[in-house]
C-alpha cells in the first residue's frame, strides 16, 4: 500500500466504516530549521510587527512531513486509517541563533472495512 492511501483523520470515526483491527499507537515527528538570515529577517519583522510567512511557511511544511512520517509508521503495522491524529509541537535553540521545529503527529493505526 502506499503510504499516501493511508486514511488519517482527527475523529475516532470514520463514517459508514466499521475499524476491523486496531492496530498500535503510531507517530511522525519532523524537525527543521530555518537558515540563520531567515531567523534575522524573522526577529526585524517581529520587532516592528507584522506576519510571519516564513514561520508559517516552515511549520506548514514540517506538519506536512510529520504527517507522512506517521502514515508510513502506520504502514509498518499494515494499517490502512490512523484515528484521533493530533499534533504536538515545541521549538528549541540549537545554537549559534539557530531555532528548530519540532512538530510530532501522532494517532491509532487501525485496520477499516
Amino acid at each position: 500500500m502506499n503510504t499516501d492511501d493511508i486514511l488519517v483523520v482527527t475523529t475516532n470515526e470514520v463514517a459508514h466504516t466499521t475499524i476491523a483491527r486496531v492496530l498500535a499507537p503510531v507517530y511522525g515527528t519532523a524537525v527543521r530549521s530555518r537558515s540563520g538570515l531567515g531567523n534575522a529577517l524573522g526577529s526585524l519583522r517581529a520587532t516592528f510587527g507584522g506576519g510571519q510567512a516564513g514561520y508559517t511557511r516552515l511549520l506548514r511544511e514540517t506538519r506536512a512531513e510529520a504527517i507522512r512520517e506517521l502514515q508510513a509508521h502506520a504502514a509498518s503495522y499494515g494499517a490502512n486509517a490512523v484515528i484521533g491524529m493530533r499534533f504536538d509541537s515545541g521549538e528549541f535553540d540549537a545554537g549559534r541563533a539557530q531555532s528548530m521545529a519540532e512538530i510530532t503527529a501522532y494517532g491509532t493505526a487501525v485496520i477499516l472495512e
